[in-house]
């Protein structure tokens, strides 16, 4: 049974509320001052605090309120507390809520929003502690492997790493793929760290940056008088990663020719200088990734298919970042660094923005958002990010039953994913689940 903490002096409304919410299941345990409070938080497991804002007669300015609400939120941080009060300031009540009140109730109150409210705010801690708890089974799972500091939330980055742990150790070539500034580079990285080469050369090569003409010499290197301007020997990248990895970024911006020497790298493991003819053996294993759909490029002639077949012995798709929103504010916070904290505004532009260019994105947004914010909190307008107008939402009418119950299912139970699917706030979801009568996952 959930324990709700009623503190208020007012004895009739403190068994107004143990009424109301006892009649829906809650056990209500009543303070009149904070000391009984501390009192019973000491011994009792509670899930949600309802705390007044003055506990003495002819005091309005809810000064004391503002104090114990402050000492209550670092003795326990994660525990919901809904403010209740009709005499108070309304910037206090801004102020608090900032400072992580769950929600604010005016007196006379409304029972049935005060009961959503608190349903809400519950149903909310439990998210939060369900995700904690995967939180630590991701740390368990990972624990002794190497993620090259990937920050990450999403259950679907959890199994694509997971599966990424797995090929670590065999010398199969990965392709992977996925929208640009999505972080392939990042899963590289893992693939490389975590194998029996960890200790070998890792050789990146970005072959959208490399010209045409310049992309075999790059590659497999190049005699002195080799082309105008060799005036010495050059190694190419796949003698440097000899023994290690290399990665090439963006291969389908492979020219043909240098899909045909690729191809036979990869069937013997042999190569020449441009400009000799001395034939020289490599040990690498080829990591590879592209933005593009080499499938259709294959049937345009513009990439061999002998080729994708070897390069593509595993292929680890990487979603973009708008396929996995619990990602969006801790990779937002890890790019702050500390520095500075986002406001509530602002976390809710990041999750509602659809960020086309992914990760990369992100972190510019956060680099200029630091640059350019007057205040140690990051307010939404610091974001420089297109407003989220109500055009650009669905409205709880526009969302049948059947819809919401797809969504749920699609999202695998997930309150989150299943809200940023439909274009509402979670808030929104939990009462139209609500009206429904369905059941939290």
């Amino acid at each position: 049974m959930l324990k709700l903490l009623v503190i208020d002096d007012n004895q009739p409304i403190c068994q107004a509320l143990q009424t109301l919410f006892a009649l829906q299941g809650y056990q209500v345990y009543c303070a009149s001052e904070p000391a009984q409070a501390w009192q019973l938080l000491a011994c009792e497991d509670i899930d949600l605090i309802l705390q007044d804002m003055n506990f003495s007669a002819g005091q309005m300015h809810g000064d004391q309120g503002k104090a114990l609400f402050y000492q209550l939120r670092r003795q326990y941080p994660d525990l919901p507390i809904v403010l209740m009060t009709a005499w108070t300031q309304l910037d206090m009540v801004v102020e608090l809520v900032k400072a992580g009140a769950t929600d604010y109730i005016a007196k006379p109150w409304d029972d049935q929003r005060l009961l959503l409210t608190v349903a809400n705010a519950l149903k909310l801690k439990q998210l939060a502690v369900q995700q904690q708890r995967t939180a630590q089974e991701r740390q368990a799972a990972f624990a002794g492997k190497d993620l090259c500091n990937l920050v990450f939330a999403s259950s679907k980055m959890q199994q694509l790493l997971q599966m990424t742990l797995q090929l670590a150790p065999a010398n199969a070539a990965v392709l992977i793929t996925g929208p640009n500034g999505a972080g392939k580079e990042g899963i590289a990285n893992v693939l490389h760290a975590n194998s029996e080469r960890k200790n070998k050369p890792f050789i990146k090569v970005n072959m959208g940056a490399l010209p045409g003409d310049l992309m075999e010499a790059e590659l497999f290197g190049a005699e002195a008088g080799a082309f105008s301007g060799a005036t010495k020997t050059r190694i190419g990248r796949f003698e440097a990663a000899e023994g290690g990895s290399i990665f090439l970024d963006e291969i389908g911006n492979l020219s043909l020719a240098g899909q045909a020497k690729l191809l036979r790298v990869l069937q013997t493991g042999e190569f020449e200088r441009l400009g000799s003819s001395t034939t020289r053996k490599t040990d690498v294993r080829l990591i590879s990734a592209t933005n593009i759909d080499l499938t259709a490029a294959i049937s345009r002639g513009e990439f061999r298919q002998d080729l994708y077949y070897r390069v593509n012995v595993v292929q680890l798709q990487l979603p973009a970042l708008c396929e996995r929103p619990d990602d969006i504010l801790v990779l937002a916070r890890y790019f702050l660094a500390g520095k500075k904290i986002l406001s509530k505004a602002a976390e809710q532009q990041l999750l509602s923005y659809c960020w086309p260019g992914n990760v990369r994105e992100l972190q510019n947004v956060c680099q200029r958002a630091l640059l350019l914010s007057q205040d140690v909190e990051i307010q939404a307008h610091d974001l420089g990010l297109p407003e989220v107008t109500s055009s650009s939402r669905r409205s709880l009418e526009d969302i049948d039953r059947l819809q919401l119950e797809q969504a749920l299912q699609q999202a695998g139970g997930v309150i989150s994913r299943a809200a940023k699917q439909l274009g509402i706030s979670r808030q929104a979801l939990y009462r139209r689940m609500e009206f429904y009568g369905i059941a939290t996952p």
